[in-house]
């Protein structure tokens, strides 16, 4: 990992930092952070040095220099350094390059692939050489458009070969159950603020409601209605944090009737109630800047 770390600390200028290479993002933190909130979306993590702690739900994921952590929806999640300094990347998977890669491959043994949307799995050699070159391009920017579609297409080789290859088949399948599941979660991020029935859910992603039920949870760690929640406490922490405005008047933004039930609830996620979160994450931003 030397040449992996090396890579990252010269081309990682802040937190985190996008790069030439389309979907790709460096992240850099030179100390042991709280847990913050997060969206994950289809991506590849890991980390060159240093350990992260990811929570879903009531679920606990850590990952080190020797495994990697793969997400296969979009997810809510809360993520912080338990070892730092931390020298990570992310790479985004893109579902119609895995459909068009997955058609080329032989079909997958059988067995039913794995419905959990987040996993983590050894990191091995065969995964961590193109990685390596992906992140070399960085330093040879003009042969980024050509070489990087090529590194990119062997990475994700390398993941359906692997022990979560089921997992990002269903991806890449706009008929399996992670696919309808992902259609649901799509329709919540974009009406996190509305209510939401369970049945007209279930109808979005082609299931009974029960089915559905099921499969959401086993898939996010959450019900639809924790999912829904989360969703909103994470919105309402970021129009706090970008805008000087009253957190009842969030609460209400995001779809709350009760701004008792607000404070609760964001108390319950973030640690303290949201004059004091928002007052604490501002000054540690304020460190790093």
């Amino acid at each position: 990992m030397t040449e992996l770390c090396a890579l990252i600390t010269r081309h990682c200028h802040r937190d985190l930092t996008p790069t030439a290479v389309p979907g790709l993002t460096l992240s850099r933190m030179n100390t042991r952070t709280e847990l913050s909130a997060a969206i994950y979306y289809p991506l590849l993590c890991v980390v060159a040095r240093g350990r992260k702690r990811i929570c879903l739900g009531d679920e606990e994921f850590f990952y080190d220099p020797d495994c990697y952590l793969i997400a296969s929806v979009d997810l809510p999640v809360s993520g912080q350094v338990i070892e730092a300094p931390c020298l990570g990347m992310t790479l985004a998977l893109g579902p119609a390059t895995l459909a068009a890669l997955a058609l080329e491959m032989p079909p997958a043994d059988g067995g039913r692939p794995p419905a959990k949307a987040m996993a983590v799995n050894p990191l091995e050699d065969d995964l961590r050489d193109p990685l390596l070159r992906l992140l070399r391009l960085l330093d040879r920017p003009a042969d980024i458009p050509l070489l990087a579609p090529l590194v990119e297409r062997e990475i994700l080789y390398r993941l359906l070969c692997g022990p979560r290859g089921g997992m990002l088949r269903q991806m890449a399948l706009p008929s399996s159950q992670l696919s309808q599941i992902s259609r649901a979660i799509a329709v919540i991020r974009q009406r996190y603020d509305q209510k939401l029935r369970t049945d007209e859910l279930a109808r979005t992603a082609g299931m009974s409601p029960t089915s559905f039920h099921r499969h959401f949870r086993a898939v996010t760690a959450m019900s639809p209605l924790q999912f829904q929640k989360r969703i909103r406490l994470q919105e309402a922490r970021r129009l706090l944090l970008s805008r000087d405005v009253d957190a009842a008047r969030v609460s209400f933004d995001v779809g709350y009737e009760s701004a008792s039930q607000f404070s609760r609830e964001y108390r319950r996620l973030f640690g303290a109630p949201p004059r004091r979160d928002i007052a604490r994450a501002r000054e540690v931003l304020e460190a790093r800047s």
